[in-house]
């Protein structure tokens, strides 16, 4: 019987630790030869000098269960860095077919004390990341598809977070950079899906280095499996990137501890009319001062009523 992924090669960005790493190995597991990324800073700031050592033991990793798996400990928010990781897996593996991004940094701070570096450098590795590995992945999978006259199979996961959805008051840079991935996956999504690739989003929550602040307060079990580890989550991206999920594209998916949540796009809450050729300033005061009464303070959309979301 063969695997779901059998036949197909895969780049795993930031996958020398935590959730990469998880996926990295699911993916294997399920057939998938891997390509681990990972530039190797020891920071989870992205400070420190940068190490072949994760992405090289993942790689093994891979290699001592019985998969096949190449390590790469490029820098891919550098443009051509990235290009270069496509390069390789093409190289490698003849193809390339799937591509799940989840390399990232963290430069907390309040928006007012936030330096212009701590903004540039957090948008840099996950937005500008997931766009460089993207541009270069979609230039394969055209030119695949032009040679071979019709659809080709790719598959792109993309990693935003909650802190997008819900709000998070002191990583200004972090929910926009999330925010920003998710913009770009519906329209990745849209350019690419005549071409026979897909694009989604998810949103994992889980405990790895970049989240240790934020589940310092939740213990892991003494038995069975910890509801906040990466495991959880690399199951879905197994899934999104097999030909199973070919009707699945543009979504944003919660994931966290045995569950899966599908995220609507925005909804129209309430319209209100001009009755006269536009807007004066007592009638927008008439109309919505009213309706924002009746909300309670500070409340934002309402994706995160829905999703049971803890408000930042």
């Amino acid at each position: 019987m063969s695997l779901p992924l059998e036949g197909l090669s895969a780049i795993v960005t930031g996958a020398g630790r935590g959730l990469g790493r998880a996926e990295a190995l699911e993916l294997a597991r399920l057939g998938a030869a891997v390509v681990v990324n990972d530039y190797g800073q020891p920071g989870r700031d992205g400070s420190g000098e940068a190490c072949a050592g994760p992405a090289e033991e993942v790689a093994a990793e891979i290699r001592a269960a019985g998969g096949t798996a190449v390590a790469h400990t490029g820098d891919i928010a550098d443009f051509a860095q990235a290009g270069a990781l496509v390069e390789s897996a093409v190289a490698e593996f003849g193809k390339l077919d799937i591509l799940v991004n989840n390399a990232g940094i963290l430069r907390d701070r309040m928006v007012f004390s936030m330096a212009e570096g701590e903004w540039d450098s957090v948008i840099r590795v996950h937005l500008k990341g997931h766009f460089n590995t993207t541009r270069f992945a979609a230039a394969h999978w055209r030119e695949r598809s032009k040679a071979a006259g019709g659809p080709v199979f790719g598959r792109i996961v993309n990693t935003s977070s909650e802190a997008f959805l819900a709000g998070s008051a002191g990583q200004p840079n972090y929910a926009a950079a999330k925010g920003g991935i998710v913009g770009l996956t519906t329209s990745t999504a849209l350019a690419l899906a005549k071409y026979g690739v897909t694009a989604n989003a998810i949103c994992p929550r889980a405990r790895t280095r970049m989240t240790e602040d934020v589940f310092a307060g939740l213990a892991r079990p003494e038995d069975g499996l910890d509801p906040l580890a990466p495991e959880h989550v690399a199951p879905l991206v197994g899934y999104l990137a097999s030909p199973a999920a070919a009707r699945i594209n543009g979504q944003l998916i919660v994931v966290h501890g045995g569950m899966v949540a599908i995220a609507e796009r925005p909804r129209i809450a309430a319209k209100f009319d001009s009755k006269q050729e536009t807007f004066t300033y007592d009638e927008l005061d008439a109309l919505l001062t009213p309706h924002y009464e009746q909300r309670p303070p500070g409340e934002t959309f309402a994706a995160a009523e829905v999703l049971g979301l803890k408000r930042g």
